[in-house]
């Protein structure tokens, strides 16, 4: 009998390629029955799902009934919580997780698979303490880790996606483009096709989850700094696109009072500390090797997903 497989967020970017990897991979597909977790079951996404074979389920990360319902006789969940940049941002997301975490535990679920972010405030010693999003996910980490429950924590690299829209680029006025950011063009994000390759780290601790227990994998394709970003998406649209460096209170302009600050200091961070922190570097040869299947290059996903600038 097939064990249930609970995934979160099931028709997000993230749940979605981690409900449809596991749905379409030969073996993980025979050991586990997909419990697809969404706010709307009637959307689209929802019903690709069905049709793939997943049982779907309405439930919301801020409705604790819910989440106790999805989770019941379930051996593993995959678990997600959402940013929405306010003031409650914090203590919203770390009762989504808490909630998660809880229900799991007394339901006696076996496993379960967060993902997470680094700590931006800790890592920085306090120079950069605005990234809640980031900052909230290590919190929900460190519970889910003191609870009586199996699990290992995915973190993923900045979205591929994000360049094709809120990181798009934006037409000059001359006939050329730029991608604006207060860090450096020397700036190295770590990239991953979130989409395509969410699935495929999930899917290895699914694979072998005493080899991933405790353990933090960190998912990523490359390390790219801004400058490597524009070229590529040059050649890849044929149009000129520069990066262009902004001070603080200009790029502050582009964003809503409450999410001014965590943005700012997210890329900041990303520039004085590296994403994952000093280690950020020295991660790129291994961060692959718990993929199962090939990773998306930078160079795939703009061929895939053309830009399309005006």
């Amino acid at each position: 009998m097939s064990k249930i497989l609970v995934v979160f967020g099931a028709t997000g970017q993230q749940g979605g390629s981690v409900a449809n990897y596991v749905l379409n991979d030969p073996q993980l597909s025979k050991e586990f029955k997909v419990r697809a977790v969404t706010r709307d079951p009637s959307q689209p996404a929802a019903q690709a799902l069905e049709q793939k074979g997943a049982e779907v389920v309405k439930g919301d990360a801020n409705d604790k009934e819910s989440i106790k319902l999805a989770v019941q006789g379930a051996h593993t969940v995959f678990g997600i919580t959402a940013s929405v940049f306010d003031e409650h941002l914090k203590t919203r997301e770390y009762a989504q997780g808490k909630a998660m975490a809880d229900a799991a535990v007394a339901a006696g679920v076996q496993y379960f698979i967060f993902s997470t972010l680094p700590n931006a405030t800790r890592i920085s010693g306090g120079k950069f303490k605005h990234a809640e999003h980031f900052d909230v996910k290590e919190e929900i980490e460190q519970y889910i880790r003191s609870q009586p429950i199996k699990s290992a924590f995915f973190a993923p690299g900045l979205f591929m996606q994000n360049f094709s829209n809120v990181m798009a680029p934006l037409p000059v006025g001359d006939g050329t483009y730029a991608i604006s950011n207060v860090a450096t063009p020397q700036t190295k994000l770590p990239l991953i096709d979130i989409v395509a390759d969410a699935g495929k780290y999930v899917g290895a601790i699914l694979a072998e989850p005493d080899k991933y227990e405790g353990k933090l994998v960190f998912a990523f394709t490359s390390l790219t700094s801004f400058e490597e970003i524009v070229k590529a998406i040059s050649k890849a649209t044929g149009k000129t696109v520069k990066y262009n460096q902004l001070p603080v209170e200009v790029f502050k302009g582009f964003f809503p009072p409450s999410a001014a600050d965590d943005m700012i200091d997210m890329f900041l961070y990303y520039q004085d500390f590296g994403y994952y922190g000093p280690q950020t570097e020295n991660l790129v040869a291994s961060a692959g090797q718990n993929a199962r299947g090939k990773q998306t290059t930078f160079e795939e996903f703009l061929d895939k997903n053309p830009l399309s600038l005006q």
